[in-house]
Protein backbone atom coordinates (compact mmCIF):
# COMPACT_ATOMS: atom_id res chain seq x y z
CA UNK A 1 0.00 0.00 0.00
CA UNK A 2 1.26 3.59 -0.68
CA UNK A 3 0.18 6.69 0.20
CA UNK A 4 -0.51 9.93 -2.01
CA UNK A 5 0.81 11.63 0.87
CA UNK A 6 0.63 12.50 4.61
CA UNK A 7 -2.91 14.07 4.41
CA UNK A 8 -4.35 10.98 2.41
CA UNK A 9 -2.62 8.47 5.52
CA UNK A 10 -4.34 10.22 7.90
CA UNK A 11 -6.98 9.88 6.49
CA UNK A 12 -7.41 6.25 5.93
CA UNK A 13 -5.76 5.99 9.15
CA UNK A 14 -8.57 7.53 10.62
CA UNK A 15 -10.89 5.41 9.23
CA UNK A 16 -9.22 3.00 10.78
CA UNK A 17 -9.32 4.59 14.21
CA UNK A 18 -13.31 5.58 14.45
CA UNK A 19 -14.09 1.79 13.87
CA UNK A 20 -13.11 1.63 17.64
CA UNK A 21 -15.89 4.14 18.40
CA UNK A 22 -13.23 5.85 20.53
CA UNK A 23 -14.70 8.37 23.76
CA UNK A 24 -13.45 11.99 23.68
CA UNK A 25 -9.54 10.80 23.01
CA UNK A 26 -6.71 13.73 22.69
CA UNK A 27 -4.16 13.20 19.80
CA UNK A 28 -1.19 13.82 19.58
CA UNK A 29 1.62 14.40 17.41
CA UNK A 30 5.10 13.85 16.72
CA UNK A 31 6.44 17.24 14.81
CA UNK A 32 6.95 17.56 11.78
CA UNK A 33 5.94 14.82 10.34
CA UNK A 34 3.36 13.64 12.07
CA UNK A 35 1.20 16.34 12.68
CA UNK A 36 0.00 16.54 8.88
CA UNK A 37 -1.31 13.17 10.02
CA UNK A 38 -2.40 13.45 13.00
CA UNK A 39 -4.70 16.56 11.95
CA UNK A 40 -6.36 14.71 9.72
CA UNK A 41 -7.56 11.78 12.72
CA UNK A 42 -8.01 14.83 14.83
CA UNK A 43 -10.94 16.07 12.67
CA UNK A 44 -12.17 12.80 12.32
CA UNK A 45 -12.87 12.90 15.90
CA UNK A 46 -13.20 16.86 16.56
CA UNK A 47 -10.55 16.33 18.83
CA UNK A 48 -7.66 18.46 20.43
CA UNK A 49 -4.70 18.23 18.60
CA UNK A 50 -1.14 18.65 20.46
CA UNK A 51 2.21 17.42 20.46
CA UNK A 52 4.67 15.48 21.70
CA UNK A 53 8.11 16.72 21.15
CA UNK A 54 10.99 14.43 21.01
CA UNK A 55 14.89 15.16 20.35
CA UNK A 56 18.05 12.68 19.62
CA UNK A 57 20.50 13.30 21.93
CA UNK A 58 23.30 12.90 20.36
CA UNK A 59 27.20 12.24 21.33
CA UNK A 60 29.39 15.54 21.88
CA UNK A 61 32.14 14.00 19.09
CA UNK A 62 29.20 12.48 17.03
CA UNK A 63 25.93 14.70 16.87
CA UNK A 64 23.97 12.03 14.49
CA UNK A 65 25.05 9.13 17.30
CA UNK A 66 21.86 9.17 19.48
CA UNK A 67 23.07 7.84 23.41
CA UNK A 68 19.49 8.64 23.82
CA UNK A 69 16.06 10.80 23.49
CA UNK A 70 14.21 13.26 25.83
CA UNK A 71 11.14 13.69 25.20
CA UNK A 72 9.35 17.50 26.30
CA UNK A 73 6.30 17.66 29.00
CA UNK A 74 6.39 18.77 32.96
CA UNK A 75 8.27 15.87 33.98
CA UNK A 76 10.59 15.35 31.05
CA UNK A 77 11.75 11.32 30.15
CA UNK A 78 14.79 10.38 29.51
CA UNK A 79 15.34 7.08 27.38
CA UNK A 80 19.02 6.19 27.10
CA UNK A 81 20.70 3.36 24.42
CA UNK A 82 22.82 1.96 27.27
CA UNK A 83 24.73 0.36 24.41
CA UNK A 84 26.55 3.81 23.06
CA UNK A 85 26.73 5.58 26.20
CA UNK A 86 28.46 3.15 27.68
CA UNK A 87 30.87 2.76 25.16
CA UNK A 88 31.18 6.70 25.14
CA UNK A 89 31.66 6.39 28.59
CA UNK A 90 28.94 8.81 29.17
CA UNK A 91 27.37 9.25 32.73
CA UNK A 92 24.03 9.61 34.23
CA UNK A 93 24.60 13.46 34.61
CA UNK A 94 26.92 14.00 31.07
CA UNK A 95 23.13 12.39 29.63
CA UNK A 96 21.01 14.68 31.57
CA UNK A 97 23.33 17.97 30.95
CA UNK A 98 22.88 16.93 27.27
CA UNK A 99 19.29 16.44 27.34
CA UNK A 100 18.96 19.99 28.95
CA UNK A 101 20.34 21.55 26.07
CA UNK A 102 17.42 19.25 23.68
CA UNK A 103 14.71 20.48 26.15
CA UNK A 104 15.51 24.23 25.53
CA UNK A 105 15.18 23.42 21.93
CA UNK A 106 11.91 21.84 22.36
CA UNK A 107 10.86 24.37 24.67
CA UNK A 108 11.61 27.07 21.67
CA UNK A 109 9.73 25.28 19.27
CA UNK A 110 6.47 24.30 21.18
CA UNK A 111 6.71 28.10 21.79
CA UNK A 112 6.76 28.91 18.19
CA UNK A 113 4.28 26.08 17.00
CA UNK A 114 1.76 26.32 19.39
CA UNK A 115 1.92 30.14 20.13
CA UNK A 116 2.28 29.95 23.63
CA UNK A 117 -0.59 27.65 24.29
CA UNK A 118 -0.49 24.56 27.32
CA UNK A 119 -0.04 21.23 27.03
CA UNK A 120 -3.77 19.14 26.79
CA UNK A 121 -3.84 17.38 30.20
CA UNK A 122 -3.80 13.56 29.88
CA UNK A 123 -4.87 12.20 32.76
CA UNK A 124 -7.81 9.81 32.59
CA UNK A 125 -8.12 10.65 28.64
CA UNK A 126 -8.13 7.95 25.73
CA UNK A 127 -4.58 8.85 23.99
CA UNK A 128 -4.03 8.26 20.01
CA UNK A 129 -0.03 9.25 19.86
CA UNK A 130 0.30 9.65 15.53
CA UNK A 131 3.45 9.74 13.43
CA UNK A 132 3.81 9.20 9.64
CA UNK A 133 5.80 6.20 10.00
CA UNK A 134 7.89 3.83 12.28
CA UNK A 135 11.20 2.27 11.26
CA UNK A 136 13.54 1.86 14.84
CA UNK A 137 10.72 3.03 16.96
CA UNK A 138 13.48 4.78 19.42
CA UNK A 139 11.48 8.26 19.08
CA UNK A 140 7.98 6.74 19.64
CA UNK A 141 9.31 4.33 22.35
CA UNK A 142 10.58 7.40 24.31
CA UNK A 143 7.18 9.21 23.61
CA UNK A 144 5.15 6.24 24.88
CA UNK A 145 7.14 6.43 28.22
CA UNK A 146 6.48 10.09 28.78
CA UNK A 147 2.83 10.10 28.02
CA UNK A 148 2.33 6.93 30.17
CA UNK A 149 3.47 9.27 33.21
CA UNK A 150 0.58 11.22 32.89
CA UNK A 151 -1.96 8.35 33.56
CA UNK A 152 -4.11 8.57 30.50
CA UNK A 153 -6.80 6.26 30.07
CA UNK A 154 -5.17 4.37 27.35
CA UNK A 155 -2.47 5.01 24.96
CA UNK A 156 -3.50 4.22 21.23
CA UNK A 157 0.08 4.47 18.97
CA UNK A 158 -1.62 5.19 15.27
CA UNK A 159 0.87 5.23 12.44
CA UNK A 160 0.70 4.63 8.01
CA UNK A 161 3.40 2.53 8.59
CA UNK A 162 5.60 0.61 10.47
CA UNK A 163 8.14 -2.28 10.65
CA UNK A 164 6.86 -5.49 11.37
CA UNK A 165 9.94 -6.28 14.03
CA UNK A 166 9.67 -2.64 15.89
CA UNK A 167 5.90 -2.56 16.06
CA UNK A 168 6.43 -6.15 17.82
CA UNK A 169 8.02 -4.09 20.73
CA UNK A 170 5.96 -0.93 20.63
CA UNK A 171 2.95 -2.92 21.59
CA UNK A 172 5.00 -4.15 24.88
CA UNK A 173 4.37 -0.50 25.79
CA UNK A 174 1.03 0.79 23.74
CA UNK A 175 -2.11 -0.63 25.19
CA UNK A 176 -3.02 -0.20 21.28
CA UNK A 177 -1.29 -0.30 17.68
CA UNK A 178 -3.42 0.65 14.92
CA UNK A 179 -1.20 0.60 11.45
CA UNK A 180 -3.04 -0.03 8.31
CA UNK A 181 0.30 -1.37 6.30
CA UNK A 182 2.73 -3.61 7.65
CA UNK A 183 5.45 -4.63 4.94
CA UNK A 184 7.10 -7.17 5.54
CA UNK A 185 10.22 -5.25 4.88
CA UNK A 186 10.07 -1.61 5.48
CA UNK A 187 13.20 0.41 3.92
CA UNK A 188 12.77 3.76 3.87
CA UNK A 189 9.20 5.19 5.28
CA UNK A 190 8.98 7.62 2.56
CA UNK A 191 9.29 4.68 -0.10
CA UNK A 192 5.52 3.77 0.98
CA UNK A 193 4.45 7.87 0.08
CA UNK A 194 4.34 9.38 -3.57
CA UNK A 195 5.21 12.25 -1.64
CA UNK A 196 7.00 12.79 1.19
CA UNK A 197 8.60 16.23 1.01
CA UNK A 198 9.67 17.71 4.96
CA UNK A 199 6.79 19.56 6.67
CA UNK A 200 7.24 22.71 7.13
CA UNK A 201 7.77 25.13 10.59
CA UNK A 202 4.92 27.15 8.93
CA UNK A 203 2.84 23.92 7.61
CA UNK A 204 3.02 22.54 11.34
CA UNK A 205 1.94 25.83 12.73
CA UNK A 206 -0.75 26.59 10.22
CA UNK A 207 -2.25 22.89 11.25
CA UNK A 208 -2.35 23.32 14.65
CA UNK A 209 -3.80 26.64 14.52
CA UNK A 210 -6.72 25.25 11.92
CA UNK A 211 -6.90 22.02 14.29
CA UNK A 212 -10.93 21.15 15.50
CA UNK A 213 -11.44 20.38 19.32
CA UNK A 214 -11.32 22.09 22.66
CA UNK A 215 -8.33 24.53 23.39
CA UNK A 216 -6.82 24.87 26.93
CA UNK A 217 -6.10 28.24 28.47
CA UNK A 218 -2.86 29.74 27.92
CA UNK A 219 -0.59 28.26 30.52
CA UNK A 220 3.37 27.97 31.40
CA UNK A 221 4.69 24.79 30.21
Amino acid sequence: MRYRDRKEAGERLAQELLRLHLINPVVLALPRGGVPVAYEVAQAFVAPLDLVMVRKIGLPSQPELAAGAVVNGTSPEIVVNEEIARHARLSNADIEALAETQLDLIRERRRIYLKGRGQIPLKDRIVIIVDDGIATGATMRAALRAVRRQAPAQIIVAVPVAAPDTLDEIRDEADLVVSPNVPAYLGAIGAFYTIFDQTSDDEVIRLLDAATGPRVSEQKE
